[in-house]
């Protein structure tokens, strides 16, 4: 194994990073890229063998992400994916350090929040490229010795080549470049007096970097008053930490309160289109669709993933790997539907055993999607209901690339966006807007036991003549009964 040296990264003239690839990162932050994006991080930034950080003074949220970095090994100009690997002269352990107090100074570029000296620590060891698959590395990061990251590589969501590939078609990477690849679920925030190591490795451990350390001390210098200073708020510290649970902040109201789905789970699709009827929303069902578990009640609310014609190009690049569509199902979370937009293509399937049964697993409510399914039998014995057009053999590639997820989409002729509430029955299915949904829903509560009563009435003889909808005289009758003090044998009030 090679040790790093300043040396060898004194002739990192850029250090670029990928903000996110790892699935579980993607997870945790609620998005899942379609394409890679980078920021730049300056050379100076470099901590060669890692050793000890600043905190800046004034500062509260040093977050830490463990990373593989590549270290190019020869100019990389407008290469090929196929060819991409072979200008990477090693890998080995990175710190992505950076401080969320300055993000808002930084309009998107991190220069400040994740530029400072000592925030890129890297090393202690090169593992040569051409020595390991690249998809099969793992990374680990200890925070006070603790276990706090531990993932690989065989499922990123753009593979090391691509990167590579992918920046060479604009910049030429140089020798000694470093791209820091990611960072998996786990990172967090680090205080003064805590030690953090990074350490890569071969899944069998056979090549490792070593452990890289570095120590957080508390920075004495204030800034000046001339440039942006450390500001934070609850959304920075939710991003620091990875959740608002472990930022120590209140959990925030879900747009799907348990009450509220209890709420719209009493009341059957058919009142609620007639109360969204009366709201001037007539374009809220998603039509045309069978069920595999017609006698399920769902509600949920949405995700999305698109899906557009096949050109044969587009599925070479977009069809193969962590797709779209592997990445909406593998990120689906518990009681969430998972909306697909097909436009309404019954020649090909959409979804199929395997992917649904990991939706069924991560916790989904349904699956709904205007196009095609297959291994039909499979898909209609799980407990999770999946909504579609027909069955069909066919996998995606004859008439569908996976393009897009997260994104306002069309589904049987409705249009859905993420977090929209969707409600479905043997009647239909129904998408509802979040911000009427309470209203919505007790609007339907009252008229689901007018409506009761008026069955009782018509059970019992009467007419529906004033009756539905009820006259004034109903109507007081109608009080009478919600009361419990209406007489049971009553006939019609104008008797």
């Amino acid at each position: 194994m090679e040790q790093v040296n300043g040396d060898t990264l004194a002739a990192a003239g850029k250090v670029v990073a990928v903000h996110i690839n790892y699935p579980s990162r993607a997870a945790q932050r609620g998005r899942t890229p379609a394409q890679p994006s980078y920021f730049l991080k300056p050379s100076s930034s470099l901590a060669v063998n890692g050793g000890a950080v600043e905190r800046p003074a004034g500062c509260e949220l040093l977050g830490y992400e463990g990373e593989v970095a590549l270290v190019i090994g020869k100019a990389a100009r407008r290469v090929s994916l196929e060819d991409a690997w072979s200008h990477v002269a090693a890998v080995t352990a990175s710190n992505d350090l950076g401080v969320y107090d300055l993000r808002w100074a930084d309009k998107g570029s991190n220069l400040r929040s994740k530029g400072g000296d000592g925030f890129t620590p890297v090393g202690p060891a090169l593992i040569p490229a051409d020595a390991v698959d690249p998809s099969r590395l793992s990374i680990r990061t200890w925070h006070n010795g603790e276990l706090v990251q531990d993932d690989t590589t065989e499922d990123l969501l753009f593979p090391f080549a691509r990167l590579v590939a992918d920046l060479s078609q604009l910049l030429t990477l140089e020798e000694g470049d470093i791209i820091l690849t990611g960072t998996p679920a786990g990172a967090s925030v680090a205080r003064p007096g805590d030690v953090l190591e990074v350490e890569v490795s071969t899944l069998d451990g056979g090549l490792t970097t070593g452990r890289l350390v570095t120590t957080v001390e508390e920075g004495a210098t204030p800034f000046a008053d001339f440039g942006a200073g450390p500001k934070v708020d609850d959304l920075q510290r939710e991003e620091a930490y990875g959740s608002r649970e472990a930022a120590g902040l209140p959990a925030l109201a879900p747009a799907l309160s348990p009450e509220l789905k209890a709420k719209l789970e009493s009341v059957a699709t058919a009142t609620l289109s007639s109360q969204l009827r009366k709201r001037g929303m007539d374009n809220v069902s998603i039509d045309g669709l069978q069920a595999t578990r017609p006698d399920r009640k769902v509600v949920g609310l949405a995700r999305t993933l698109r899906y557009v014609p096949n050109r044969e190009d587009l599925f070479k690049t977009h069809g193969g790997g962590f797709n779209a569509q592997k990445r909406a199902i593998d990120s689906v979370n518990d009681g969430e539907v998972l909306v697909m937009e097909a436009r309404g293509e019954k020649g090909t399937g959409t979804v199929g055993d395997i992917l649904a049964l990991r939706a069924q697993v991560r916790g989904a409510a349904a699956i709904i999607t205007d196009g095609g399914v297959r291994d039909y039998t499979a898909v209609a014995g799980l407990e999770m209901p999946t909504y579609f057009a027909n069955p069909h053999p066919a996998v995606l590639g004859r008439r569908h690339v996976p393009w897009d997820t997260d994104i306002t989409i069309a589904c049987g002729g409705a249009t859905v966006q993420p977090g929209d509430i969707i409600v479905a029955d043997s009647d239909g299915i129904l998408v509802i807007p979040p911000a009427i949904a309470e209203d919505l829903a007790e609007d339907c509560i009252r008229q689901e036991q007018e409506e009761a009563f008026i069955f009782e009435m018509v059970q019992q003889g009467n007419s529906v003549d004033g009756l539905y909808p009820m006259n004034a005289a109903w109507q007081a009758r109608y009080r009478e009964w919600k009361a419990g003090t209406a007489d049971p044998e009553a006939g019609h009030p104008n008797d």
